[in-house]
Protein backbone atom coordinates (compact mmCIF):
# COMPACT_ATOMS: atom_id res chain seq x y z
CA UNK A 1 0.00 0.00 0.00
CA UNK A 2 1.56 3.24 -0.68
CA UNK A 3 2.44 5.61 1.99
CA UNK A 4 0.28 8.86 2.11
CA UNK A 5 3.22 11.94 2.05
CA UNK A 6 1.86 14.14 5.57
CA UNK A 7 2.31 17.28 3.69
CA UNK A 8 -0.33 16.28 1.00
CA UNK A 9 -2.62 14.74 4.09
CA UNK A 10 -2.52 17.86 5.44
CA UNK A 11 -3.63 19.66 2.57
CA UNK A 12 -6.84 17.41 2.31
CA UNK A 13 -7.50 18.59 6.24
CA UNK A 14 -9.71 21.34 5.23
CA UNK A 15 -11.75 19.59 2.10
CA UNK A 16 -13.04 16.51 4.65
CA UNK A 17 -13.94 18.93 7.33
CA UNK A 18 -16.21 20.65 5.27
CA UNK A 19 -17.78 17.44 3.42
CA UNK A 20 -18.29 16.45 6.94
CA UNK A 21 -20.21 19.78 7.76
CA UNK A 22 -21.84 19.15 4.38
CA UNK A 23 -23.21 16.00 5.15
CA UNK A 24 -24.41 16.98 8.93
CA UNK A 25 -26.06 19.94 7.66
CA UNK A 26 -27.73 17.71 4.70
CA UNK A 27 -28.83 15.18 7.67
CA UNK A 28 -30.07 17.79 9.62
CA UNK A 29 -32.49 19.31 7.01
CA UNK A 30 -33.57 15.76 5.81
CA UNK A 31 -34.53 15.38 10.23
CA UNK A 32 -36.29 19.06 9.90
CA UNK A 33 -39.67 18.71 11.31
CA UNK A 34 -42.68 19.08 8.44
CA UNK A 35 -44.64 22.21 9.72
CA UNK A 36 -47.82 20.73 11.28
CA UNK A 37 -51.32 21.53 10.06
CA UNK A 38 -54.22 23.02 12.53
CA UNK A 39 -56.81 20.54 10.51
CA UNK A 40 -56.42 18.03 7.74
CA UNK A 41 -59.31 16.48 5.48
CA UNK A 42 -58.16 13.36 4.18
CA UNK A 43 -59.92 10.74 1.66
CA UNK A 44 -61.66 13.26 -0.05
CA UNK A 45 -63.35 13.66 -3.83
CA UNK A 46 -61.74 17.41 -4.04
CA UNK A 47 -62.65 19.58 -6.85
CA UNK A 48 -60.21 22.41 -6.32
CA UNK A 49 -61.74 24.92 -9.31
CA UNK A 50 -58.07 25.03 -10.14
CA UNK A 51 -57.22 24.65 -13.63
CA UNK A 52 -53.65 23.48 -13.00
CA UNK A 53 -54.47 21.10 -10.34
CA UNK A 54 -58.13 20.21 -10.92
CA UNK A 55 -58.36 17.38 -8.68
CA UNK A 56 -56.99 16.29 -5.02
CA UNK A 57 -57.25 13.43 -2.12
CA UNK A 58 -56.05 15.84 0.53
CA UNK A 59 -55.73 18.75 2.13
CA UNK A 60 -53.88 20.67 5.20
CA UNK A 61 -54.83 24.15 6.84
CA UNK A 62 -52.96 25.97 8.66
CA UNK A 63 -54.46 29.59 10.63
CA UNK A 64 -56.88 30.73 7.97
CA UNK A 65 -55.06 29.81 4.95
CA UNK A 66 -54.44 26.57 2.76
CA UNK A 67 -50.82 25.04 3.76
CA UNK A 68 -50.89 22.10 0.98
CA UNK A 69 -53.22 20.57 -1.06
CA UNK A 70 -52.45 16.88 -2.88
CA UNK A 71 -52.51 13.21 -1.98
CA UNK A 72 -53.28 11.45 1.58
CA UNK A 73 -49.53 10.39 1.58
CA UNK A 74 -48.17 13.49 0.80
CA UNK A 75 -50.45 15.55 3.62
CA UNK A 76 -49.67 13.07 5.77
CA UNK A 77 -46.33 14.48 6.45
CA UNK A 78 -48.06 17.67 7.92
CA UNK A 79 -50.44 15.68 10.49
CA UNK A 80 -49.05 15.90 14.34
CA UNK A 81 -50.62 13.42 16.26
CA UNK A 82 -50.78 15.99 19.38
CA UNK A 83 -52.09 19.28 17.50
CA UNK A 84 -53.94 18.01 14.03
CA UNK A 85 -57.58 17.64 13.76
CA UNK A 86 -57.91 15.05 11.20
CA UNK A 87 -61.07 13.97 9.38
CA UNK A 88 -61.63 11.29 6.92
CA UNK A 89 -63.93 12.46 4.24
CA UNK A 90 -64.74 8.72 3.56
CA UNK A 91 -64.75 9.72 -0.74
CA UNK A 92 -67.37 12.45 -0.67
CA UNK A 93 -66.89 15.87 -2.24
CA UNK A 94 -65.00 18.80 -0.84
CA UNK A 95 -65.54 22.07 -2.73
CA UNK A 96 -64.86 25.45 -2.15
CA UNK A 97 -67.20 26.94 -0.16
CA UNK A 98 -70.45 28.60 -1.73
CA UNK A 99 -69.82 32.55 -2.41
CA UNK A 100 -73.55 33.82 -2.87
CA UNK A 101 -73.30 36.85 -5.02
CA UNK A 102 -76.79 38.36 -4.65
CA UNK A 103 -78.61 38.98 -1.19
CA UNK A 104 -81.01 40.13 0.92
CA UNK A 105 -79.86 38.58 4.48
CA UNK A 106 -80.28 39.89 7.71
CA UNK A 107 -81.50 38.48 10.64
CA UNK A 108 -84.19 35.73 10.55
CA UNK A 109 -87.66 36.88 11.95
CA UNK A 110 -89.15 33.86 13.39
CA UNK A 111 -92.48 35.78 13.14
CA UNK A 112 -92.29 36.74 9.40
CA UNK A 113 -95.34 34.71 7.44
CA UNK A 114 -93.76 32.57 5.12
CA UNK A 115 -95.95 32.17 1.85
CA UNK A 116 -93.62 30.34 -0.93
CA UNK A 117 -94.90 27.83 -3.05
CA UNK A 118 -98.80 28.06 -1.62
CA UNK A 119 -101.27 27.19 -4.29
CA UNK A 120 -104.55 28.36 -2.74
CA UNK A 121 -105.05 32.38 -1.66
CA UNK A 122 -107.29 31.25 1.35
CA UNK A 123 -104.24 29.81 2.61
CA UNK A 124 -102.99 33.35 2.66
CA UNK A 125 -105.41 33.91 4.99
CA UNK A 126 -104.89 31.23 7.35
CA UNK A 127 -101.30 31.75 7.95
CA UNK A 128 -101.95 35.41 8.68
CA UNK A 129 -104.54 34.58 11.06
CA UNK A 130 -102.38 32.02 12.79
CA UNK A 131 -99.81 34.93 12.78
CA UNK A 132 -102.18 37.13 14.40
CA UNK A 133 -103.39 35.01 17.43
CA UNK A 134 -99.86 35.43 18.96
CA UNK A 135 -99.18 39.27 18.21
CA UNK A 136 -100.13 42.03 20.13
CA UNK A 137 -103.01 43.98 18.99
CA UNK A 138 -101.92 47.03 16.40
CA UNK A 139 -98.65 45.34 15.94
CA UNK A 140 -97.39 45.26 12.30
CA UNK A 141 -97.70 41.55 10.79
CA UNK A 142 -94.94 41.07 7.80
CA UNK A 143 -94.73 37.89 5.22
CA UNK A 144 -94.07 36.68 1.65
CA UNK A 145 -93.12 35.03 -0.67
CA UNK A 146 -96.27 34.29 -1.90
CA UNK A 147 -96.51 33.95 -6.02
CA UNK A 148 -99.55 34.19 -7.97
CA UNK A 149 -99.07 32.78 -10.68
CA UNK A 150 -98.95 29.26 -8.12
CA UNK A 151 -102.37 29.81 -7.18
CA UNK A 152 -105.17 28.05 -9.01
CA UNK A 153 -106.56 30.68 -10.25
CA UNK A 154 -103.69 32.69 -11.05
CA UNK A 155 -104.92 36.06 -10.06
CA UNK A 156 -103.54 38.42 -8.16
CA UNK A 157 -104.87 38.61 -4.52
CA UNK A 158 -106.49 41.61 -3.37
CA UNK A 159 -106.51 43.36 0.01
CA UNK A 160 -110.38 41.36 1.12
CA UNK A 161 -107.93 38.38 0.94
CA UNK A 162 -106.81 39.45 4.80
CA UNK A 163 -109.36 42.18 5.74
CA UNK A 164 -111.64 39.35 7.67
CA UNK A 165 -108.96 38.30 9.37
CA UNK A 166 -106.92 41.16 10.61
CA UNK A 167 -109.25 44.16 11.32
CA UNK A 168 -107.11 45.35 13.94
CA UNK A 169 -103.36 44.62 12.67
CA UNK A 170 -101.75 46.67 9.41
CA UNK A 171 -100.23 43.59 7.24
CA UNK A 172 -97.65 43.53 4.65
CA UNK A 173 -96.96 40.68 2.34
CA UNK A 174 -94.18 40.37 0.09
CA UNK A 175 -94.59 38.90 -3.33
CA UNK A 176 -91.88 35.95 -4.07
CA UNK A 177 -89.83 38.66 -6.42
CA UNK A 178 -90.07 41.38 -3.46
CA UNK A 179 -91.13 43.58 -6.19
CA UNK A 180 -94.78 43.82 -5.11
CA UNK A 181 -96.46 43.59 -2.25
CA UNK A 182 -100.27 43.46 -0.65
CA UNK A 183 -101.51 45.18 2.17
CA UNK A 184 -104.22 44.90 4.16
CA UNK A 185 -107.37 48.24 4.11
CA UNK A 186 -105.81 48.70 7.25
CA UNK A 187 -102.03 49.01 6.25
CA UNK A 188 -103.28 51.39 3.56
CA UNK A 189 -105.55 53.61 5.70
CA UNK A 190 -101.88 54.13 8.19
CA UNK A 191 -100.56 54.87 4.91
CA UNK A 192 -102.73 57.29 3.71
CA UNK A 193 -103.42 55.29 0.63
CA UNK A 194 -107.12 55.85 -0.88
CA UNK A 195 -108.43 55.48 -4.32
CA UNK A 196 -107.22 59.12 -5.49
CA UNK A 197 -103.31 58.25 -4.77
CA UNK A 198 -101.66 59.20 -7.78
CA UNK A 199 -98.79 56.22 -9.10
CA UNK A 200 -95.64 57.67 -8.27
CA UNK A 201 -93.01 57.63 -10.97
CA UNK A 202 -91.39 54.16 -11.72
CA UNK A 203 -94.78 52.63 -9.78
CA UNK A 204 -98.05 51.26 -9.98
CA UNK A 205 -100.91 51.16 -7.41
CA UNK A 206 -102.85 48.22 -8.91
CA UNK A 207 -106.70 49.04 -9.15
CA UNK A 208 -109.61 47.18 -10.38
CA UNK A 209 -111.87 47.84 -13.16
CA UNK A 210 -113.89 50.95 -10.83
CA UNK A 211 -110.91 52.20 -10.08
CA UNK A 212 -110.12 51.10 -6.60
CA UNK A 213 -106.96 50.56 -5.18
CA UNK A 214 -107.00 46.50 -4.77
CA UNK A 215 -104.05 46.13 -2.36
CA UNK A 216 -101.57 45.55 -4.74
CA UNK A 217 -98.43 47.93 -4.68
CA UNK A 218 -95.93 48.09 -7.71
CA UNK A 219 -91.89 48.80 -7.65
CA UNK A 220 -91.53 52.23 -6.19
CA UNK A 221 -95.68 52.35 -5.15
CA UNK A 222 -94.50 49.86 -2.73
CA UNK A 223 -92.43 52.77 -0.44
CA UNK A 224 -95.78 54.66 -0.17
CA UNK A 225 -96.67 52.07 2.14
CA UNK A 226 -93.99 50.42 4.11
CA UNK A 227 -92.29 53.03 4.85
CA UNK A 228 -95.11 54.43 6.84
CA UNK A 229 -96.49 51.10 8.28
CA UNK A 230 -93.43 49.55 9.16
CA UNK A 231 -93.08 52.43 11.68
CA UNK A 232 -95.17 50.30 13.57
CA UNK A 233 -93.30 47.64 14.56
CA UNK A 234 -93.14 45.89 18.17
CA UNK A 235 -90.54 47.58 20.11
CA UNK A 236 -89.69 44.11 21.20
CA UNK A 237 -89.21 42.68 17.44
CA UNK A 238 -86.64 45.07 17.07
CA UNK A 239 -84.86 45.76 20.68
CA UNK A 240 -80.98 45.04 20.25
CA UNK A 241 -81.30 41.42 21.80
CA UNK A 242 -83.82 40.11 19.33
CA UNK A 243 -81.83 41.64 16.52
CA UNK A 244 -78.63 39.74 18.00
CA UNK A 245 -80.65 36.85 18.29
CA UNK A 246 -82.01 36.89 14.82
CA UNK A 247 -78.90 37.49 13.55
CA UNK A 248 -77.31 34.35 15.10
CA UNK A 249 -80.50 32.52 13.58
CA UNK A 250 -78.94 33.60 10.42
CA UNK A 251 -75.69 32.52 10.73
CA UNK A 252 -76.41 29.37 11.49
CA UNK A 253 -78.93 28.91 8.71
CA UNK A 254 -75.93 30.14 6.48
CA UNK A 255 -73.59 27.83 7.85
CA UNK A 256 -75.49 24.81 7.21
CA UNK A 257 -76.13 25.32 3.87
CA UNK A 258 -72.22 25.02 2.89
CA UNK A 259 -72.09 29.50 2.15
CA UNK A 260 -68.74 30.74 3.46
CA UNK A 261 -69.00 34.12 1.68
CA UNK A 262 -71.90 36.70 0.76
CA UNK A 263 -72.68 39.52 -0.89
CA UNK A 264 -75.13 42.01 0.80
CA UNK A 265 -76.89 44.15 -1.99
CA UNK A 266 -79.19 46.78 -1.34
CA UNK A 267 -82.83 46.02 -2.28
CA UNK A 268 -84.81 48.12 -4.38
CA UNK A 269 -86.29 49.96 -1.23
CA UNK A 270 -83.42 50.40 0.59
CA UNK A 271 -82.95 53.92 1.18
CA UNK A 272 -79.00 54.21 1.91
CA UNK A 273 -76.21 51.63 1.90
CA UNK A 274 -75.89 48.66 3.70
CA UNK A 275 -75.18 48.87 6.96
CA UNK A 276 -71.61 47.19 7.83
CA UNK A 277 -71.79 48.13 11.48
CA UNK A 278 -73.97 44.54 13.00
CA UNK A 279 -71.39 42.16 10.81
CA UNK A 280 -68.71 43.83 12.57
CA UNK A 281 -69.72 43.31 16.03
CA UNK A 282 -70.30 39.79 15.53
CA UNK A 283 -66.90 40.17 13.46
CA UNK A 284 -65.52 41.19 17.46
CA UNK A 285 -67.48 38.68 18.96
CA UNK A 286 -65.96 35.66 17.02
CA UNK A 287 -69.04 34.83 15.84
CA UNK A 288 -68.73 36.04 12.10
CA UNK A 289 -68.99 33.03 10.11
CA UNK A 290 -69.11 33.97 6.54
CA UNK A 291 -67.12 36.80 4.80
CA UNK A 292 -69.53 39.87 3.30
CA UNK A 293 -68.97 42.44 0.42
CA UNK A 294 -71.75 44.81 0.95
CA UNK A 295 -73.65 47.46 -1.23
CA UNK A 296 -74.01 50.93 -1.35
CA UNK A 297 -77.34 52.21 -3.27
CA UNK A 298 -77.56 53.88 -6.18
CA UNK A 299 -78.60 56.91 -7.93
CA UNK A 300 -75.81 58.30 -5.42
CA UNK A 301 -75.28 62.05 -5.80
CA UNK A 302 -71.99 63.48 -5.38
CA UNK A 303 -71.74 63.78 -2.29
CA UNK A 304 -73.21 60.02 -1.28
CA UNK A 305 -70.40 58.84 -3.88
CA UNK A 306 -67.55 60.92 -1.57
CA UNK A 307 -69.43 59.27 1.56
CA UNK A 308 -68.58 55.84 -0.42
CA UNK A 309 -65.24 56.62 -0.94
CA UNK A 310 -64.92 57.15 2.67
CA UNK A 311 -66.35 53.96 3.67
CA UNK A 312 -64.23 51.82 0.96
CA UNK A 313 -61.74 53.14 2.70
CA UNK A 314 -63.00 52.23 6.42
CA UNK A 315 -63.94 48.46 4.99
CA UNK A 316 -60.96 48.25 2.24
CA UNK A 317 -60.56 45.73 -0.50
CA UNK A 318 -57.69 44.00 0.65
CA UNK A 319 -59.85 42.92 3.80
CA UNK A 320 -61.45 39.00 3.81
CA UNK A 321 -64.19 39.57 5.93
CA UNK A 322 -65.94 42.65 5.67
CA UNK A 323 -65.29 44.80 2.53
CA UNK A 324 -67.26 47.64 0.94
CA UNK A 325 -68.45 46.60 -2.74
CA UNK A 326 -70.31 47.81 -5.33
CA UNK A 327 -73.17 50.31 -5.96
CA UNK A 328 -76.19 48.36 -6.60
CA UNK A 329 -79.19 50.02 -8.68
CA UNK A 330 -82.47 49.33 -10.26
CA UNK A 331 -83.40 49.99 -14.03
CA UNK A 332 -86.53 47.88 -13.89
CA UNK A 333 -89.00 45.33 -12.39
CA UNK A 334 -89.27 41.91 -12.95
CA UNK A 335 -91.22 39.11 -15.08
CA UNK A 336 -93.23 38.02 -12.44
CA UNK A 337 -94.45 41.08 -11.72
CA UNK A 338 -94.81 42.35 -15.48
CA UNK A 339 -92.92 45.74 -14.64
CA UNK A 340 -89.68 44.33 -16.65
CA UNK A 341 -87.98 46.32 -18.67
CA UNK A 342 -89.39 45.02 -22.82
CA UNK A 343 -89.19 46.38 -26.38
CA UNK A 344 -92.96 44.40 -27.18
CA UNK A 345 -95.85 44.90 -25.12
CA UNK A 346 -96.38 41.78 -22.90
CA UNK A 347 -98.51 39.16 -24.90
CA UNK A 348 -100.55 38.46 -21.49
CA UNK A 349 -101.67 42.47 -20.96
CA UNK A 350 -100.80 44.16 -23.84
CA UNK A 351 -102.17 47.64 -22.31
CA UNK A 352 -99.54 47.67 -19.48
CA UNK A 353 -96.79 49.26 -21.39
CA UNK A 354 -93.09 47.64 -22.23
CA UNK A 355 -92.10 48.07 -18.57
CA UNK A 356 -91.41 50.62 -15.47
CA UNK A 357 -88.23 52.24 -15.86
CA UNK A 358 -86.72 53.11 -12.69
CA UNK A 359 -85.43 56.32 -13.87
CA UNK A 360 -84.98 58.02 -17.17
CA UNK A 361 -82.27 57.18 -19.24
CA UNK A 362 -80.58 60.31 -19.37
CA UNK A 363 -80.55 60.47 -15.86
CA UNK A 364 -79.34 57.09 -15.50
CA UNK A 365 -76.47 57.26 -17.75
CA UNK A 366 -75.04 60.34 -16.05
CA UNK A 367 -75.32 58.64 -12.47
CA UNK A 368 -73.16 55.87 -14.05
CA UNK A 369 -70.67 57.67 -15.57
CA UNK A 370 -70.11 60.14 -12.66
CA UNK A 371 -69.60 57.00 -10.27
CA UNK A 372 -67.44 55.15 -12.73
CA UNK A 373 -65.25 58.26 -13.27
CA UNK A 374 -64.97 57.83 -9.09
CA UNK A 375 -63.19 54.43 -9.76
CA UNK A 376 -66.59 52.57 -8.60
CA UNK A 377 -67.60 49.16 -9.20
CA UNK A 378 -71.51 49.49 -10.13
CA UNK A 379 -74.18 46.35 -9.94
CA UNK A 380 -77.40 47.37 -11.68
CA UNK A 381 -80.72 44.65 -11.66
CA UNK A 382 -81.77 44.36 -15.13
CA UNK A 383 -84.07 41.46 -15.53
CA UNK A 384 -85.88 42.60 -19.07
CA UNK A 385 -84.23 42.95 -22.64
CA UNK A 386 -84.62 46.60 -22.71
CA UNK A 387 -83.34 46.99 -19.07
CA UNK A 388 -80.38 45.16 -20.42
CA UNK A 389 -79.81 46.81 -22.90
CA UNK A 390 -79.81 50.35 -21.45
CA UNK A 391 -76.98 48.84 -18.43
CA UNK A 392 -75.17 47.73 -21.10
CA UNK A 393 -75.20 50.85 -23.17
CA UNK A 394 -74.59 53.11 -20.04
CA UNK A 395 -71.80 51.08 -18.89
CA UNK A 396 -70.51 51.27 -23.20
CA UNK A 397 -70.67 55.52 -22.39
CA UNK A 398 -68.97 55.15 -19.09
CA UNK A 399 -65.94 53.25 -20.96
CA UNK A 400 -66.49 56.12 -23.65
CA UNK A 401 -66.42 58.90 -21.76
CA UNK A 402 -64.01 58.10 -18.54
CA UNK A 403 -61.47 55.46 -20.18
CA UNK A 404 -60.91 51.49 -20.00
CA UNK A 405 -60.45 49.91 -16.96
CA UNK A 406 -60.77 46.65 -15.02
CA UNK A 407 -64.08 47.97 -12.90
CA UNK A 408 -66.11 44.73 -13.48
CA UNK A 409 -69.23 46.26 -13.70
CA UNK A 410 -72.18 43.72 -13.07
CA UNK A 411 -75.52 43.04 -14.30
CA UNK A 412 -77.97 41.67 -11.58
CA UNK A 413 -79.97 38.98 -12.83
CA UNK A 414 -79.49 39.53 -16.41
CA UNK A 415 -82.42 37.40 -17.22
CA UNK A 416 -83.65 37.85 -20.54
CA UNK A 417 -81.67 38.77 -22.87
CA UNK A 418 -81.03 39.39 -26.88
CA UNK A 419 -78.55 37.50 -28.56
CA UNK A 420 -76.49 40.56 -29.81
CA UNK A 421 -76.21 41.06 -26.57
CA UNK A 422 -74.72 38.23 -25.16
CA UNK A 423 -71.18 39.28 -26.77
CA UNK A 424 -71.56 42.64 -24.89
CA UNK A 425 -70.16 41.47 -21.61
CA UNK A 426 -67.28 39.62 -22.72
CA UNK A 427 -66.70 42.74 -24.73
CA UNK A 428 -67.33 45.34 -21.48
CA UNK A 429 -66.14 42.79 -18.95
CA UNK A 430 -69.74 42.72 -17.07
CA UNK A 431 -70.07 40.64 -14.95
CA UNK A 432 -73.42 38.55 -15.42
CA UNK A 433 -75.06 37.93 -11.45
CA UNK A 434 -77.32 35.28 -12.05
CA UNK A 435 -79.41 33.43 -9.65
CA UNK A 436 -80.20 29.77 -11.55
CA UNK A 437 -83.48 28.95 -9.09
CA UNK A 438 -85.44 32.30 -11.32
CA UNK A 439 -85.31 29.75 -14.04
CA UNK A 440 -87.62 26.98 -12.38
CA UNK A 441 -89.62 29.96 -10.83
CA UNK A 442 -90.02 31.88 -14.14
CA UNK A 443 -90.66 29.20 -16.76
CA UNK A 444 -94.12 28.72 -15.40
CA UNK A 445 -95.38 32.12 -17.12
CA UNK A 446 -92.74 33.31 -19.10
CA UNK A 447 -93.86 32.19 -22.38
CA UNK A 448 -97.50 33.09 -22.17
CA UNK A 449 -95.98 37.02 -20.42
CA UNK A 450 -93.43 37.19 -23.89
CA UNK A 451 -93.09 34.64 -26.21
CA UNK A 452 -91.10 31.73 -26.43
CA UNK A 453 -89.60 33.54 -29.81
CA UNK A 454 -87.92 36.16 -26.90
CA UNK A 455 -86.74 33.77 -24.67
CA UNK A 456 -83.92 31.77 -26.31
CA UNK A 457 -81.57 33.69 -24.33
CA UNK A 458 -83.30 33.64 -20.84
CA UNK A 459 -80.87 32.62 -18.22
CA UNK A 460 -78.38 32.12 -20.57
CA UNK A 461 -75.47 30.49 -18.98
CA UNK A 462 -74.07 28.61 -21.37
CA UNK A 463 -74.25 31.17 -24.29
CA UNK A 464 -72.88 33.66 -22.39
CA UNK A 465 -69.87 31.12 -20.83
CA UNK A 466 -69.31 30.54 -24.20
CA UNK A 467 -69.39 34.16 -25.29
CA UNK A 468 -66.29 35.07 -22.83
CA UNK A 469 -68.26 36.35 -20.05
CA UNK A 470 -67.57 36.16 -16.16
CA UNK A 471 -70.67 34.46 -14.56
CA UNK A 472 -71.38 34.41 -10.71
CA UNK A 473 -74.08 32.72 -8.90
CA UNK A 474 -76.11 33.48 -6.00
CA UNK A 475 -79.50 33.28 -4.53
CA UNK A 476 -81.21 36.38 -4.26
CA UNK A 477 -82.78 35.21 -0.96
CA UNK A 478 -85.27 35.52 0.02
CA UNK A 479 -87.02 36.00 -3.16
CA UNK A 480 -85.45 32.31 -3.73
CA UNK A 481 -84.32 29.23 -1.10
CA UNK A 482 -80.62 30.06 0.31
CA UNK A 483 -79.92 26.49 -0.27
CA UNK A 484 -77.31 26.53 -3.56
CA UNK A 485 -77.73 23.21 -3.90
CA UNK A 486 -81.03 23.72 -5.39
CA UNK A 487 -79.26 26.47 -7.44
CA UNK A 488 -76.91 23.77 -8.96
CA UNK A 489 -79.80 21.53 -9.81
CA UNK A 490 -81.59 24.62 -11.73
CA UNK A 491 -78.61 25.17 -13.55
CA UNK A 492 -77.65 21.34 -14.62
CA UNK A 493 -81.57 20.66 -15.42
CA UNK A 494 -83.53 23.97 -16.15
CA UNK A 495 -86.65 21.73 -14.54
CA UNK A 496 -89.30 22.73 -11.86
CA UNK A 497 -87.48 21.15 -8.52
CA UNK A 498 -90.63 18.59 -8.20
CA UNK A 499 -88.74 17.25 -11.12
CA UNK A 500 -90.37 16.61 -14.60
CA UNK A 501 -89.83 14.84 -17.84
CA UNK A 502 -87.88 16.02 -21.11
CA UNK A 503 -84.96 17.61 -21.07
CA UNK A 504 -85.14 21.25 -19.32
CA UNK A 505 -86.47 24.34 -20.47
CA UNK A 506 -84.54 25.80 -23.32
CA UNK A 507 -81.98 22.81 -22.89
CA UNK A 508 -79.35 24.48 -24.80
CA UNK A 509 -78.65 26.79 -22.04
CA UNK A 510 -77.75 24.28 -19.10
CA UNK A 511 -74.15 23.83 -18.19
CA UNK A 512 -72.13 21.08 -16.35
CA UNK A 513 -72.22 20.59 -12.61
CA UNK A 514 -68.53 21.43 -12.55
CA UNK A 515 -68.72 24.47 -14.56
CA UNK A 516 -72.15 25.27 -11.43
CA UNK A 517 -69.68 25.09 -8.91
CA UNK A 518 -67.27 26.94 -10.41
CA UNK A 519 -69.61 29.82 -11.04
CA UNK A 520 -70.65 29.45 -7.34
CA UNK A 521 -66.93 30.08 -5.95
CA UNK A 522 -64.67 31.68 -8.38
CA UNK A 523 -67.02 33.14 -10.30
CA UNK A 524 -68.51 34.96 -7.44
CA UNK A 525 -64.89 35.95 -5.91
CA UNK A 526 -63.95 37.17 -10.00
CA UNK A 527 -66.88 39.47 -9.04
CA UNK A 528 -65.48 40.84 -5.74
CA UNK A 529 -61.56 41.06 -7.04
CA UNK A 530 -60.90 38.27 -4.50
CA UNK A 531 -60.19 35.37 -7.10
CA UNK A 532 -56.59 35.85 -5.97
CA UNK A 533 -56.94 34.78 -3.05
CA UNK A 534 -60.73 32.84 -2.61
CA UNK A 535 -63.01 30.92 -4.65
CA UNK A 536 -60.13 27.64 -5.49
CA UNK A 537 -59.07 24.96 -3.17
CA UNK A 538 -55.36 26.16 -3.79
CA UNK A 539 -51.95 26.34 -1.45
CA UNK A 540 -52.25 29.91 0.06
CA UNK A 541 -55.71 30.37 -0.52
CA UNK A 542 -58.40 30.76 2.29
CA UNK A 543 -59.41 27.59 3.80
CA UNK A 544 -63.10 28.29 2.75
CA UNK A 545 -64.53 24.99 2.24
CA UNK A 546 -67.54 22.36 2.61
CA UNK A 547 -67.76 18.89 3.22
CA UNK A 548 -71.12 16.84 1.65
CA UNK A 549 -72.57 14.05 2.82
CA UNK A 550 -71.66 12.08 -0.62
CA UNK A 551 -69.88 12.46 -3.69
CA UNK A 552 -72.42 15.09 -6.14
CA UNK A 553 -70.59 14.58 -9.13
CA UNK A 554 -71.68 11.16 -9.13
CA UNK A 555 -75.14 11.33 -8.30
CA UNK A 556 -78.31 11.86 -10.27
CA UNK A 557 -79.68 15.45 -10.32
CA UNK A 558 -82.03 14.40 -8.41
CA UNK A 559 -80.15 13.67 -5.91
CA UNK A 560 -79.05 16.74 -5.41
CA UNK A 561 -81.82 18.04 -3.32
CA UNK A 562 -81.41 15.49 -1.02
CA UNK A 563 -77.75 16.08 -0.40
CA UNK A 564 -76.25 17.66 2.67
CA UNK A 565 -73.75 19.54 3.88
CA UNK A 566 -71.69 17.85 6.74
CA UNK A 567 -68.61 20.46 7.42
CA UNK A 568 -68.62 23.81 6.50
CA UNK A 569 -64.91 25.44 7.13
CA UNK A 570 -64.16 28.85 7.54
CA UNK A 571 -60.44 30.60 7.83
CA UNK A 572 -59.78 27.25 8.99
CA UNK A 573 -62.81 27.19 11.58
CA UNK A 574 -65.41 24.69 11.64
CA UNK A 575 -68.67 26.97 12.00
CA UNK A 576 -70.98 23.95 10.88
CA UNK A 577 -70.63 20.37 11.80
CA UNK A 578 -72.94 17.35 11.20
CA UNK A 579 -71.25 14.17 10.87
CA UNK A 580 -72.65 11.23 9.54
Amino acid sequence: MPKTNPSEFMKLIPKILFLSFLLLLMNACSGAKQESADLVITNALILTIDEASPRAEAIAIKGETILAIGTNEEIQAYINSEATEVIDAKGRLLTPGFNDSHVHLDGIDPDYVDLRYITDQAEIARRVKKQIAITEKGELVLGGNWEHEMFKDRQWPTKETLDSVSPEHPVILYRADGHSVLANSLAMKLAGITDATPNPFGGTIMRDAKGKATGIFQEKARGLITYTVKANESSDKSSETAKMEQWRAAFKHVASLGITSVRRVCASLDSVAVDPSIYQKFKELGELTYRVTFSGKFPASDATLQEYSDLAKAYPPENDWIRFGPIKGHIDGTLGSGTMMVFEPFKDAPDIGLGLEQMPYDAFEERIVAADKMNMQLTIHAIGPRGNDWVLNAYQKARDVNGKRDARHTIEHAQILRKEDIDRFNALNVVASMQPLHVVTDKRFAEKRIGMENLQYSYAWNSLNASGAHISFGSDYPVEPLNPLFGLYAAITRKDLKGESGEGWVPKEKITLEKAIEFYTLGSSYGEFMEDRKGKLKKGYLADMVLFDRNLLSVQPAELLESKVTYTIVGGKIVFKDEI
